[in-house]
């Protein structure tokens, strides 16, 4: 049976100079952190390392990502469907905007 994982990434803060990024974030506080949240079949690992390389990467996952944050997504893998995958995404991303973290996902 296929499983699925959330994870989520360290992004440097020069993301924030991004208007499109800044857009999605209003909330945000400088020196709060920013990061990427996804959702794979693949490992967090393996797919961190696809974002760093360009393989089906996120633009700025790819130029601003630092290293995975396992302490915010451990609890959650692995995950027995993509809608709960995503689902976790989103709910994820939304806690972390409301403690005022600049977050990018899908």
């Amino acid at each position: 049976m296929k499983k699925y994982y959330v994870y989520v990434i360290e992004l440097d803060e020069k993301v924030s100079n991004h208007m499109k990024f800044r857009l999605q974030n209003p909330k945000y506080i400088k020196g709060t952190g920013c990061v990427y949240i996804g959702q794979s079949a693949r490992k967090p690992e393996i797919r961190f390392e696809q974002h760093k390389e360009g393989y089906k990467s996120n633009y700025f996952a790819k130029l601003y990502g630092i290293k995975l944050l396992p302490v915010l997504y451990e609890k959650y893998n692995p995950i027995p469907s993509r809608q709960d995958a995503e689902d976790i995404e989103s709910m994820l991303g939304k806690a972390l905007r409301k403690k005022h973290f600049g977050v990018w996902f899908n």
